[in-house]
């Protein structure tokens, strides 16, 4: 014969609800569909950290396009503004020189190699020999 008094007794304390809340938290959390690669529960995809060789090169890339060397890949169309595209060159220059002392070697190489490439293609479409991008436009 077994009395009431006999069967072990549960004690919820607040404690433990709080324990179990947080647990079933963890759980729907493990359990919720995660986003594809890449993608934010916005719909906008991950950026990358901000980088300074990727930044020159959209600034270099930009300057090619308004000198005609590539066609826009927004429109197709060949584009030309070469006022504009020395003014990007002479800020990838005012860049290297801002942050001279603070590039790795390979960040510097490949700033002067990107110069150098930005202003031959300046001087091949302009054909002004004498004034390369250096400072401010004329």
């Amino acid at each position: 014969m077994t009395q009431e008094n006999d069967k072990p007794k549960i004690i919820i304390d607040s404690d433990w609800k709080k324990e179990a809340e947080l647990e079933k938290e963890k759980l729907a959390e493990k359990s919720a569909p995660k986003p594809a690669h890449g993608a934010q529960p916005d719909g906008h995809e991950d950026l990358p950290p901000p980088e300074f060789l990727q930044h020159c090169a959209s600034l270099a890339t930009h300057a090619m396009i308004l000198l005609g060397a590539v066609p826009n890949p927004m429109t197709g169309k060949q584009e030309f503004d070469p006022l504009y595209a020395r003014h990007l060159i002479d800020t990838i220059v005012m860049l290297r020189e801002k942050t001279k002392g603070n590039l790795t070697a390979h960040e510097s190489e490949t700033l002067e190699h990107l110069i150098g490439e930005l202003k031959l293609a300046w001087l091949s479409v302009t054909g002004q020999a004498g004034a390369p991008p250096q400072g401010k436009p004329a």
